[in-house]
């Protein structure tokens, strides 16, 4: 503070005004005119459907909710080395109309045309440029006006107003809001690409998740060939929607079908492989659940699973155990999912106990035959939800029978179902249907 002014001796005349920068948001949006949003009735707003840009990519389409919605901030998660940055960079390739710059802050540019080559895509209107600092990364898009802007990955980007190293909560929490502003603003998409930490999550602040419109996860097992991208938060669109890949040397390549990739092409004669029908979100698909029950080597029963949570499977044991009378207390249980998936619908339970008896009896079910039906700790099974899709994916790849629970049958229309439909009220029922 100065009390006397140096020039002309009078005291308290000096008075302090604070200078702002305008924001490199604010210059990156030409005919901007600073006005503040007014409030409005909201009977007097005028809704309607979002125009929507077709991604080329029936998979993400269906995720996004039909497609990416002109000003959305979209974020997408996955483990390091699952395939994100092929999957964005695969489809904004395949966009020849869209002009899209892509800020890589984790690769060169000459990796981005390895990749492209590898991928066999190629399009004359994708811009890479690999910069870090969020100001310069303004300036490049005022410079190209993209319709699309691709960062990879926000953890690498930092401004110059923090004082902070990048990937630190403030510098991840700063630039997504500056973001988030510019699109808003200009009416341009903008797709995020996040790390995860180990407990897989989103790396960063939660506040970062609250601040996008739609958070989607690419996950799946190195190890195999499927990769499952699922909706967390959609603001334009369902949470329950669905999309698988398959990794090749090639890219991803959409899995329209993938009951017919999950199923093995021949099981009969086979002891402990049982089918059964899942939904994961709105999308029904049928998997083979297999299972190994021998005499334990050892003094200690092992219990494994890959693929399903283990304690329910320790539950399952329960129940044969005590309302069937399958003494499996001295046996190691083996249980696997085919294909690397990870499934948490309860309606697989039915399926579960059936491959696990199936392998304790070495007696096989009957090829033609899947399942669907949750297990409840006294025995019974339980009623699943959207059980009309369920059977219609079964009757699609020609299976003749479906045992389902038996609340089921009320309400459902059985008119233009062909498969053969068994419904059970008690696990015994299944089981005596099943091996007599």
């Amino acid at each position: 503070m100065v009390g006397k002014c140096p020039s002309c001796g009078a005291w308290n005349s000096y008075v302090e005004q604070v200078v702002r920068k305008e924001s490199a948001v604010k210059q990156a949006i030409s005919g901007s005119n600073g006005m503040k949003s007014k409030p409005m009735i909201l009977s007097d707003i005028i809704g309607g459907e979002e125009r929507r840009i077709d991604m080329r990519d029936d998979e993400l389409n269906r995720v996004l909710g039909g497609g990416l919605v002109p000003g959305s901030l979209v974020l997408l998660g996955g483990e390091p080395g699952i395939g994100k940055s092929t999957l964005i960079l695969q489809t904004v390739l395949r966009l020849p109309d869209k002009k899209v710059l892509y800020v890589s802050g984790e690769e060169s540019a000459q990796q981005l045309k390895l990749r492209a080559d590898r991928i066999k895509h190629n399009s004359s209107d994708c811009m890479i440029v690999c910069e870090t600092s969020m100001e310069e990364i303004f300036t490049h898009i005022k410079n190209t006006s993209p319709d699309i802007v691709v960062i990879d990955s926000i953890q690498t980007i930092s401004t110059e107003g923090i004082d902070s190293s990048p990937g630190s909560i403030v510098q991840i929490r700063e630039c997504s809001a500056s973001i988030l502003k510019f699109a808003k603003e200009s009416n341009i998409p903008v797709i995020l690409i996040g790390h995860i930490n180990k407990e897989g999550t989103i790396a960063g602040p939660k506040v970062l998740e609250h601040i996008v419109d739609t958070v989607i996860q690419f996950e799946g097992d190195q190890h195999y060939m499927y990769r499952i991208l699922r909706s967390i938060k959609n603001r334009f669109g369902s949470t329950s929607e669905l999309g698988i890949y398959e990794m090749r040397q090639d890219g991803l390549r959409q899995v329209s079908n993938p009951s017919e990739l999950l199923l093995s092409q021949d099981h009969e004669g086979m002891s402990g492989v049982s089918i059964a029908c899942a939904v994961e979100g709105i999308r029904p698909f049928l998997i083979e659940t297999q299972a190994l029950v021998s005499t334990a080597a050892y003094g200690m029963p092992q219990r494994s699973s890959t693929g399903f949570d283990l304690r329910r499977m320790n539950m399952l044991l329960a129940v044969l155990e005590k309302r069937v009378g399958f003494k499996l207390a001295q046996k190691d249980v083996f249980l696997n999912i085919a294909g690397g998936l990870k499934v948490n619908d309860p309606a697989i339970d039915l399926s579960v106990i059936s491959a696990i008896l199936s392998s304790n009896m070495d007696s096989d079910i009957e090829s033609g035959l899947c399942m669907a039906g949750e297990v409840g700790l006294s025995g019974e099974i339980r009623p699943v939800n959207r059980i009309e899709q369920r059977i219609g994916e079964a009757q699609k790849l020609g299976f003749k029978q479906i045992l389902i629970p038996k609340h089921n049958l009320q309400g459902l229309d059985t008119k233009n179902i062909k498969i053969e439909i068994t419904p059970v009220k008690k696990v015994e029922e299944a089981f005596r249907i099943l091996f007599g």
